[in-house]
C-alpha cells in the first residue's frame, strides 16, 4: 500500500514538473537590465530605461519572439560597481535571465560584464564605453556603441579641416571613462601635431572648478576638450564664462554635453559648445525619426544618443532571441555573435579589430548647441545647421 502511495506521489510530481516546464516555455522570456536609476547618473539611466520600454512595447505588440513576449527585469545599479555586481548576480541566479543589457558608466559596466562573463550569460552593453571593456577577450560581452577612443572621429576631421589648432587642454572626470577617453584623445592629438598643454583630471561632483580653469586659462590653449557627466559639464561651462575664458572652442567628449539637462543647467554658457556625438534623429536609418518622435510623444521630451543606444539594444536582443536555437544563455550568445541588423541607432554587427572583441563599429558626429537646440554640424552631409565658428567671445555675445 505504501509503495503504491509513493508511486502515485511520484507520478503527480512528474505531472506537476511537466506543467511547470510547459508554463515556463509559454511564459515571457526574461531579459535583465542594469542601469543607474538613482544617484548622479539617474538622468542617463532614465532616458535609457524609457527607450528600452518603448522598444519593448513595440516588439511585444508585433508578436514578441516567435509568439512569446519579452519581460525586462530592470535593476538599479545606483552608479556604483558593487551594487551593479550584486544586481547582475540576482538577475542571473534568482531571476534566471537568458541575457543582459544596459550598462551606463564604464566603471559599473566593466564590473558587471566581468560577472556576466564568469557566469556565462551574454551581456549587450548599451553605453559603457571604456576601451577596456571589449579588450578583455570576453566572449559573452558585446557592445553596440563605439568605444570612447573613437568618439572624436568626426571632431578630428573638423579640427584638421576647419579649426587647424596648435594646442589643446584636456579636462576629464577621474573615472575609467574619463581616463580612457583622455588618454586616447591625447594620443590622437600627438599624431595630429596638436600640442597638449595640460591634461587635468578632477573628482566627480566638485563644486568649484575655478582653480583648475584659471590654470588652464593661463596656458592659453586653442581649444578645450572635456570628458564630463552632465552636472560637471554644466558647471565647467558656467565657471569658464565667469572667468571670461575664451579659447577658440569648447568641445565635450559626449556624455553630459548632449543631454537636454546640460543646456538647462549651463544656461547661456551652453551656447556654441561643441560635442562629440554618436547619433542624430536626422540620420538616414530606418525607424530613426519615428523613434525620436514616439519618444517625445510618450515621455514629454527629446531623446539623444544614450536613448538611441538602448533602443537599438532591445531590438538586437529580440533579434538574437528569435534566431537562437534554444532559449539558453549559450545559444543566445551564439546568436548575438552572428548579428547583422539595421536598427534606429545604426547598423549592428559585432566584429573584432585591434584589441577589441565583439565590438560594433559606427561613425561618429559633431554637434553644437545653438539657441538651446543641439544641432548636428559635422560631417556636412548629415548637418542640421551650419556650424558657428569662429565662436564669439563671451563679452560680445
Amino acid at each position: 500500500m505504501r509503495i503504491c502511495v509513493f508511486r502515485l506521489l511520484a507520478v503527480v510530481s512528474l505531472l506537476l514538473m511537466g506543467i511547470g516546464v510547459a508554463l515556463a516555455a509559454e511564459g515571457p522570456i526574461k531579459v535583465g537590465v542594469v542601469l543607474p536609476l538613482t544617484g548622479e547618473q539617474a538622468k542617463f539611466g532614465e532616458i535609457e530605461k524609457n527607450s528600452l520600454l518603448l522598444g519593448l512595447d513595440e516588439i511585444n505588440k508585433a508578436g514578441g519572439v516567435n509568439g512569446r513576449k519579452i519581460e525586462l527585469l530592470i535593476e538599479d545599479d545606483t552608479g556604483k560597481p558593487d551594487v551593479g555586481r550584486s544586481a547582475v548576480e540576482k538577475l542571473i541566479s534568482q531571476d534566471n535571465v537568458v541575457a543582459l543589457t544596459g550598462g551606463y558608466s564604464s566603471s559599473v559596466t566593466y564590473a558587471v560584464c566581468a560577472v556576466a562573463q564568469q557566469r556565462k550569460v551574454p551581456f549587450l552593453v548599451s553605453t559603457g564605453s571604456s576601451d577596456k571593456i571589449t579588450e578583455q577577450g570576453w566572449n559573452y560581452v558585446f557592445r553596440i556603441a563605439p568605444p570612447v577612443s573613437e568618439y572624436p572621429k568626426a571632431l578630428n576631421s573638423f579640427l584638421s579641416e576647419v579649426v587647424k589648432p596648435q594646442s589643446v587642454a584636456i579636462l576629464y572626470e577621474n573615472t575609467l571613462f574619463g581616463q580612457s577617453g583622455a588618454k586616447a584623445f591625447n594620443e590622437q592629438c600627438s599624431k595630429s601635431g596638436i600640442k597638449v598643454l595640460t591634461r587635468e583630471g578632477y573628482e566627480a561632483g566638485a563644486v568649484d572648478f575655478k582653480p583648475m580653469l584659471i590654470k588652464v586659462k593661463a596656458a592659453k590653449p586653442d581649444f578645450v576638450y572635456m570628458i564630463s557627466y552632465v552636472m560637471d559639464a554644466a558647471l565647467l561651462m558656467r565657471q569658464s564664462k565667469e572667468l571670461n575664458f575664451n579659447p577658440k572652442l569648447f568641445v565635450g567628449g559626449g556624455a553630459g554635453f548632449t543631454l537636454p539637462e546640460f543646456a538647462k543647467n549651463a544656461g547661456a554658457a551652453a551656447e556654441y559648445v561643441f560635442s562629440a556625438d554618436l547619433w542624430s534623429p536626422q540620420l538616414p536609418y530606418p525607424g530613426t525619426k519615428e523613434y525620436f518622435e514616439n519618444y517625445k510623444k510618450r515621455f514629454g521630451g527629446p531623446t539623444e544618443y544614450h536613448g538611441a543606444e538602448a533602443y537599438g539594444c532591445i531590438y538586437v536582443v529580440a533579434d538574437a532571441l528569435k534566431r537562437a536555437k534554444q532559449l539558453t544563455p549559450d545559444a543566445v550568445r551564439d546568436a548575438l555573435a552572428s548579428t547583422d541588423l539595421m536598427t534606429a541607432f545604426g547598423p549592428v554587427k559585432f566584429v573584432s579589430y585591434g584589441k577589441k572583441k565583439q565590438q560594433n563599429a559606427l561613425p561618429t558626429y559633431l554637434v553644437q548647441w545653438q539657441k538651446g537646440i543641439l544641432q548636428t554640424v559635422w560631417p556636412k552631409n548629415v548637418a542640421t545647421k551650419p556650424y558657428v565658428y569662429p565662436v564669439p567671445e563671451w563679452s560680445s555675445r
